[in-house]
């Protein structure tokens, strides 16, 4: 027997905003799902979106793909907050936050740099990550 999806799918991106402001190694940047007043792309910062994704139902699980987009006042320090944003997202295989649990974790398109044409002086590194969630 097949479990009817929910209503509305658990707020994703708001977990996974929670998990990265988290980590000390992005206490740096802003983290959010909208960029911040003023933002030109230079700033530190990790943009979280949900592109999709699917509800399985023999799993009970919704299984979105998140992207970060993590911005940088240079190349090398845009690539290290995304290494440190993609490290803090994969060590969440197992962790329950709330009634939601990361049940997997992986990776679908690593850290690649980007340019930003709606901000010109971007640093920016785009990367994709599945999560599994299961909401109990």
């Amino acid at each position: 027997m097949t479990t009817p999806p929910p209503s509305a799918f658990p707020d994703v991106e708001a977990l996974v905003v929670d998990v990265l402001k988290a980590d000390s190694a992005l206490s740096s940047a802003v983290v959010a799902v909208d960029p911040p007043a003023g933002f030109d792309g230079t700033q530190r910062a990790v943009l979280v979106n949900r592109r999709g994704g699917a509800w399985t139902s023999d799993l009970h699980v919704d299984e979105p793909l998140i992207e970060l987009e993590v911005y940088g006042p240079s190349k090398t320090v845009a690539h290290g907050l995304a290494n440190a944003a993609r490290h803090a997202l994969l060590a969440t295989i197992g962790q329950s936050i709330g009634s939601n649990a990361f049940t997997d974790v992986e990776e679908q398109d690593g850290p690649r740099w980007l340019p930003d044409y709606l901000y010109r002086g971007a640093n920016r590194y785009v990367c994709v990550i599945k999560v599994s969630v299961r909401v109990f």
